[in-house]
């Protein structure tokens, strides 16, 4: 029997969409046909490969009106955001910027004598098994480079957005980009796994769940084949006595609540000087209490519904959790009635501490924690008590002072007051229960490819 996956629209709780997944056999038949069409892929001159995948690109940009609504109908995030093409394109752009300079041979002798150097060359075949939170943006982090490297890729998209891997494929087979050397596909986890631990592909790119980075692992032991694993996060913001408290406040409160929370380096938890702590709550509490939530259709709603109504019914348990056991809530839920199923009112938690699973654990949503400190020394501690580590927000005007918290901070990166925002020039990576690898930057390129070593003596 054809199994299926579906995506349940979290607008209405129906069917939105419905595919095929591909057997055994055809998953197989798919890997045979992306590895030998990469060869022909990889022969091809890097500025080729960088147009094709640049035009793939300004497709996709021409589609974005009819993206806005799909993703709205698939995740749930309200229309009057726009999507998500400006950040798309922007990575795709850096990275096709960066591409000569980090994909050049390292030149260590070319004498008389001998001819030295390391290159880089593809891995062959990537997976990249993307999430669907932001299913265009975190694709494209892999797909832009691991094609523009020389490889051939299989998109396995969330079953959350089914739509976007179809979306991506259309657009670089009409650039030009073969349809054996970009492959969408729609895969079982049992069928993906079996993939994995037969060797089948170079590089595997997962970003999701810790409980599905074990899985990639568990499917990859003994193959040796590289992994890249963004997983969980519990990023924490840190304002200091010092930090300009509006800028604070609304940088902070946008990175828990946007996307429904639903943001890989979304803030989790803040940390507040006691001398600003409660202007700080006050101002958070003022913003909050003013979000629409509701259809994300309506042009009016700034927060819309969850992905899934059991995403929301565990931030929900997190929350009443925290509250029975002396925290406070801070947003009447009187303004927001609309709360039920997928759609959750945002909720901003006052007198917890880190008993709280809603101060440890992964919520995923929109609520947030927040703590006075009394100094950096407890802000640090506090900040490295989590399993993950994947970003840190620091607020201050004092960048010396940042960055000696920074140094003590188990984290993949550092803002310095700014939040959740990826610089396709950096590395973006974590570390602890957060993921390993790099993705993005020079060292993006790094991991899809595999250094190989000449060593011509010439006479």
């Amino acid at each position: 029997m054809t199994q299926t996956i579906t995506c349940i629209s979290p607008i209405d709780g129906a069917a939105y969409a419905t595919r095929p997944t591909l057997s055994g056999d055809a998953a197989r038949a798919a890997v045979a046909r992306a590895r030998d069409a990469q060869r022909a892929w990889a022969a091809r001159p890097l500025t080729e490969r960088i147009a094709l995948v640049m035009d793939g690109v300004a497709r996709v940009g021409a589609m974005n009106d009819e993206i806005v609504t799909e993703l709205a109908w698939q995740m749930g995030r309200p229309v009057r955001y726009g999507g998500e093409f400006g950040g798309f394109n922007e990575r795709a752009t850096y990275m096709a910027h960066i591409a000569e300079s980090a994909l050049a041979p390292i030149e260590i002798e070319d004498s008389g004598a001998f001819s030295r150097r390391i290159k880089r060359v593809p891995h062959g075949v990537v997976l990249v098994i993307a999430p669907w939170n932001y299913p265009y943006m975190t694709a494209i982090n892999t797909v832009a480079p691991a094609l523009i490297a020389g490889n051939a890729v299989m998109l396995k998209h969330a079953s959350q957005t089914p739509l976007v891997g179809e979306r991506l494929a259309a657009a670089f087979h009409a650039a030009g980009v073969p349809a054996d050397v970009f492959q969408n596909v729609f895969l079982d986890h049992a069928t993906t796994s079996d993939l994995i631990a037969t060797r089948a592909f170079g590089f595997v790119n997962f970003t999701g769940s810790v409980g599905g980075g074990k899985a990639m692992e568990a499917a990859a032991s003994g193959t040796f084949t590289p992994l890249g694993l963004e997983l969980g996060g519990k990023d924490p913001g840190y304002v200091m006595e010092d930090a300009n408290l509006d800028a604070a406040v609304d940088t902070l409160i946008d990175g828990a609540m946007f996307n429904s929370g639903q943001c890989c380096c979304g803030i989790e938890r803040i940390y507040v000087a006691e001398s600003l702590f409660d202007a700080f709550v006050d101002k958070a509490v003022a913003i909050v209490s003013g979000y629409k939530l509701g259809n994300p259709l309506d042009a009016e709603t700034t927060i819309g519904p969850m992905a899934q109504a059991r995403f929301a019914d565990l931030v929900r348990s997190q929350t009443a959790e925290a509250v029975a056991a002396g925290a406070v809530a801070r947003i009447d839920p009187a303004l927001f009635p609309q709360d039920n199923g997928a759609y959750l009112m945002p909720q901003i938690l006052t007198g917890v501490d880190h008993s709280m699973r809603v101060m440890r654990e992964e919520s995923f949503g929109p609520v947030v924690g927040i703590m006075p400190v009394k100094d950096d020394a407890e802000a640090i501690r506090l900040m490295n008590d989590s399993d993950y580590g994947l970003t840190a927000s620091l607020w201050t005007a004092d960048p010396a002072r940042a960055e000696a918290i920074a140094d003590q901070i188990e984290t993949g990166t550092v803002f310095m007051n700014r939040a959740d925002y990826l610089d396709p020039a950096l590395c973006w990576t974590g570390c602890k229960d957060t993921g390993r690898g790099g993705g993005l930057s020079s060292i993006g390129y790094h991991n899809l490819t595999r250094p190989k070593s000449y060593h011509f003596k010439k006479a």
